[in-house]
């Protein structure tokens, strides 16, 4: 059981209820003595804690009337079966409810309605009461001595009682009173046998009377205690007696909960709340703007963790503020200025490590999803006279700078700002110019939130007073030993220097409102006792100065880094592993190949393909740019083999003062078809429908994935609503499609989206419109990038499939790709061009748009292709045949890279002594790279193998291989390239191409 602190909640008895006429009164209800007394006394007491059910309508009388409640007639007959009158229902009603009767009150005008009418005093009580009303409410007749039926009877207790009343019912009351009839009900103070229409009997009221009057009997819960993480309930009666109730379920914090629990002879039903104050759950995620993200907690939290921003973090973005509510409940985090923003269309999941809850017993470390949405306009929160030479404007959310800056958006007292505009990322515009002492207006206008909402012109008032005093500390937060966050009383608009200790021991830092963020890095970190952080030269925006200190000490970072996830994808040729940290991590243990492991499906280690023998990445893996040390790169070099890999990683440590090394960590990788499908071209074409004129047009565009892409499911292409347009290519304000709209396949790789018909049509000209596409996948479950992408669409008539790279696999083959599939591929299309030299070229194949050519004729290029080789698509005015199914012509110019790889000379070795080893020089058709590792090459000599001591390059193109061998006058030797020559590439050329294996058997 946690310290956490539970609520100790006290039941007090107010009976408040709203009576008729709209008044309130406090009902007592009967815990008097005189009950206490006819408890003691009655021959009856013993039975009515009993079996009630057994009792008597007289039985029951006789209990009430030794309590007082009831008397009978003069001769001491109770009158069971007689009607009730509406006189005899007030002095019940009153006597239960413990009224005082009213003398010296006449307040209906019923005759023989006198002081000497017994029954006055308590028609006043609960007349007063606003209980019961007359008959005749405009003449004020009362008529007590009528009959009052159960559904009247039934109306005055609900109320009096405060009982809920259903708003189901089963009964055969007047409309008006079933609600009433129905509550009696279901509390037990009349039967569901009874006529409500028909007058009440003495005999009824006398169990309704005796069921009200045995409620009071019962020992009332006065107070509960929440204990054991709220799986028990300890209930205080107000006789005194606790009853520990252990729950089946336990409670929920800080939520309202029915408790049933039976003690002796009573059944009791009350309504808890575990009250914790300290968090023990995110309650829940939430973005109402695109850059900020409010973190809901169910209870308070430490501030010094939960307003760390390196402890939450979200794929593709970065945190560069958190802020923590007055209540310590929520915490508001503002994305980097410079890291994006939230897409309105994205399930997004941020990760929390390290926050703590307010007493420090529980650390959270969560995952929570959810989607940002953002459907309000920004607005002026609050502007602030900061003294008589500048004042601030708050807005509502982050705003976009470029809106801001311009003096021309702020008008004061209705004439245009002399000055200049300040912006504090997120949401604050700080306006330098001279203001006199005072009330002023502003005016705002054309500011815009990162949704591209623009706010309304709008006017606030703001006061503006001289400003005498440098600004005061109030008070500073520390996490770990390098970042210090000072909070003074004002805004503040400079500080000349931050340092701890000594002068020498300074801090970088940043001014952000009334906050300066210092941060202390390598010999100037902060000591783990208390520390003084001194301010220089501290200004405000009035221009008072001062120096100041504040003392902190810091509390370490004890918390482990961890894998968030690691995601595989393939780019360039290459497969490419994302392995994300839940925090920043340390740059060498990054890039030390020896912490990572990939190993097959039967746990050896991989080797080949960019993995050493070890298993080890042969590339130093790098950070993610953009990724603020949270996410690193491991690159094969060539793709894998498809199938289920494991990746192993250890010794990562966090940039902590004293780095936290994580627990050695593995998951599973599936490379079966891991390539995200990306959007390849697109397209419109302007639609007239039969019958409407030519300016009522529709627009169909053209979408070609570099994928199949999947139809139905979660990410179906064909859905309406994972697409956006803007009307022009600039736009950052984009629509949703048309309710008309429809989404259909061409092919397995391209959609067409159909807009309707309008009048106007949806673009002027030939202009460019953009599409933004969201939460599209492939049909093998891949997500394009980041879950979204934007792209300009072009009118088809001056649209292309562009060429998207060209490589040599040899010097008579090219493979071009294109942006997108083609249909059909004529080769007189395309030249080559190699300086002053063309070729034309003959298709071997089209691969939806990956065209092999051979080059014409005997033609052939250098192995060394060069910069100005290139492959061309002929025809400036684009009269091609080479077009994809929707007829978009081929276009574009690349150069050819070089993909060949180099080769050994056929006969060109050549063998040299050196001492009592033999040198073997290796002549290769191109320049060489060549990685020492004397595994590259296996000699034999005379068939017996030898050892291969240095591989070395020898000028540009040879490659020298030492063994072991004093001569091979007379001698047969072999040198072949070791089975993973290629894949390590111990040879390459200058563009990263591994030589083709060697074999090589020379008689000497």
């Amino acid at each position: 059981m946690s310290n956490t602190s539970y609520h100790s909640k006290q039941i007090k008895e107010n009976n408040q209820v709203t009576i008729q006429g709209g008044e309130k009164k406090v009902m007592k209800k009967i815990l008097s003595v005189a009950l206490s007394t006819a408890m003691a006394f009655s021959m009856f007491a013993s039975v009515a804690f009993g079996d009630d059910a057994k009792l008597t309508s007289q039985q029951k009388f006789d209990v009430l009337k030794d309590a007082k409640i009831l008397t009978g007639y003069q001769d001491g007959s109770a009158g069971l079966d007689r009607d009730l009158t509406r006189a005899e229902f007030a002095k019940v009603v009153s006597s239960l409810m413990g009224l005082k009767p009213i003398t010296g009150q006449l307040s209906f005008k019923d005759k023989g309605y006198t002081a000497k009418n017994w029954a006055v005093p308590y028609i006043e009580a609960v007349y007063s009461a606003g209980l019961m009303e007359g008959k005749n409410t405009t003449k004020m007749i009362f008529d007590y001595n009528g009959k009052i039926t159960v559904q009247e009877m039934a109306a005055v207790l609900v109320r009096a009682m405060k009982l809920e009343v259903p708003a189901e019912t089963d009964n055969a009351a007047s409309a008006w009173a079933k609600g009433y009839v129905q509550a009696a009900v279901n509390a037990g103070i009349i039967s569901k046998d009874a006529a409500p229409k028909a007058n009440a009997t003495r005999a009824q009221m006398v169990d309704t009377a005796y069921a009200i009057w045995i409620d009071q009997q019962q020992p009332k819960v006065v107070s509960y205690e929440v204990k054991e993480d709220g799986k028990v309930v300890e209930f205080k009666l107000a006789n005194e007696e606790v009853v520990k109730v252990t729950l089946e379920t336990p409670l929920k914090a800080n939520v309202e909960t029915e408790v049933k629990f039976k003690n002796g002879n009573y059944d009791y039903s009350h309504k808890v709340t575990w009250t914790v104050t300290a968090a023990t759950k995110v309650q829940g995620v939430s973005a109402s703007n695109y850059k900020q993200v409010v973190v809901a907690f169910d209870g308070d939290v430490d501030k010094a963790t939960a307003t760390n921003p390196s402890n939450y973090s979200i794929t593709g973005l970065a945190f560069s503020a958190a802020a923590l509510s007055e209540d310590a409940k929520t915490v508001t985090l503002t994305i980097a200025q410079d890291s994006g923003v939230l897409d309105r269309q994205k399930e997004y999941t941020i990760n929390l490590k390290g926050v703590k809850n307010a007493d420090r017993t529980k650390t959270f470390s969560d995952a929570v999803k959810f989607s940002p949405v953002d459907t309000t306009l920004p607005e002026v929160k609050e502007v602030v006279g900061l003294g008589t030479k500048a004042f601030k404007v708050v807005f509502s959310e982050p705003v976009q700078q470029s809106s801001v800056v311009s003096t021309s958006n702020f008008m004061v007292d209705g004439k245009a700002v002399s000055g200049y505009v300040t912006y504090q990322y997120p949401n604050i515009a700080i306006i330098s110019t001279d203001l006199a002492v005072g009330s002023h207006e502003l005016t705002v206008k054309n500011v815009k939130d990162y949704a591209g909402f623009t706010n309304l012109t709008a006017t606030s008032n703001f006061t503006v007073a001289e400003d005498k005093t440098a600004p005061e500390v109030v008070g500073a937060t520390t996490n770990d030993l390098t970042r210090v966050e000072i909070e003074f009383n004002e805004t503040i608009k400079s500080v000349s220097k931050v340092y701890q200790t000594s002068a020498s021991k300074t801090a970088t830092y940043t001014v952000s409102d009334n906050k300066v963020i210092a941060t202390f890095s390598g010999t100037n970190k902060l000591s783990l006792a208390e520390t003084t952080i001194y301010l220089e030269g501290v200004t405000d925006y009035s221009g008072n100065s001062a120096n100041r200190e504040v003392k902190v000490t810091p509390v370490l970072d004890t918390e482990r880094p961890t894998v968030v996830g690691v995601e595989a994808d393939v780019k360039n040729g290459n497969h490419e592993f994302t392995v994300e940290f839940s925090e920043a991590v340390q740059l060498g243990d990054v890039t030390e190949t020896a912490n990572y492991v990939l190993k097959d499906k039967d746990g050896k280690v991989v080797t080949g393909k960019g993995f050493t023998t070890k298993g080890n990445p042969v590339k130093a893996p790098e950070f993610v740019t953009g990724s603020q040390n949270k996410k690193v790169k491991i690159t094969s070099i060539g793709q894998l083999a498809s199938g289920v890999y494991t990746l192993e990683i250890s010794n990562i440590r966090d940039v902590a003062a004293i780095g936290n090394t994580m627990l050695p960590y593995s998951t599973t990788i599936d490379l079966a078809d891991i390539e995200k499908p990306k959007v390849l071209s697109t397209s419109y074409y302007e639609v007239t429908q039969p019958g409407n004129s030519s300016s009522f047009t529709g627009l169909d565009i053209i979408v070609h994935y570099s994928k199949a892409m999947a139809f139905d499911g979660v990410g179906n292409a064909l859905e309406a609503n994972k697409y956006n347009y803007a009307s022009t290519a600039s736009s950052s304000t984009y629509l949703p499609l048309p309710v008309n709209a429809s989404v259909s396949a061409i092919n397995a790789e391209t959609v067409r989206i159909s807009l309707p018909a309008k009048e106007g049509g949806y673009v002027t000209g030939n202009q460019a419109i953009s599409l933004r596409v969201v939460n599209v996948a492939d049909a093998k479950g891949n997500y394009i990038a980041n879950n979204v992408v934007t792209t300009t669409v072009s009118e088809k008539g001056q649209q292309f499939v562009e060429l998207d790279k060209v490589k040599a696999t040899d010097n008579n083959t090219i493979v071009a790709e294109f942006e997108g599939p083609l249909s059909y591929v004529q080769a007189s299309d395309f030249v080559v061009t190699a300086g002053a030299a063309t070729y034309d070229v003959v298709v071997i194949s089209n691969n939806n748009g990956v065209v092999t050519f051979d080059l014409a004729g005997d033609n052939k290029l250098a192995p060394e292709v060069g910069q100005n080789v290139t492959l061309s698509v002929k025809g400036g005015s684009h009269v091609v045949q080479t077009v994809n199914n929707n007829g978009l012509k081929a276009s574009g110019s690349k150069n050819i890279t070089d993909a060949i790889s180099p080769s050994y000379v056929e006969n060109s070795v050549v063998f040299n002594a050196s001492g009592n080893n033999t040198v073997a020089t290796l002549t290769f058709d191109e320049a060489l790279v060549v990685f020492n590792n004397p595994t590259a090459f296996v000699v034999h000599v005379d068939g017996e193998p030898v050892d291969v001591t240095e591989v070395k390059i020898n000028g540009t193109n040879k490659v020298d291989v030492t063994f072991k061998a004093a001569s091979v006058a007379g001698k047969t030797v072999e040198i072949y390239s070791s089975s993973n020559f290629a894949s390590a590439k111990f040879v390459t050329d200058a563009a990263g191409n591994a030589a083709n294996a060697v074999a090589i058997k020379k008689a000497n």
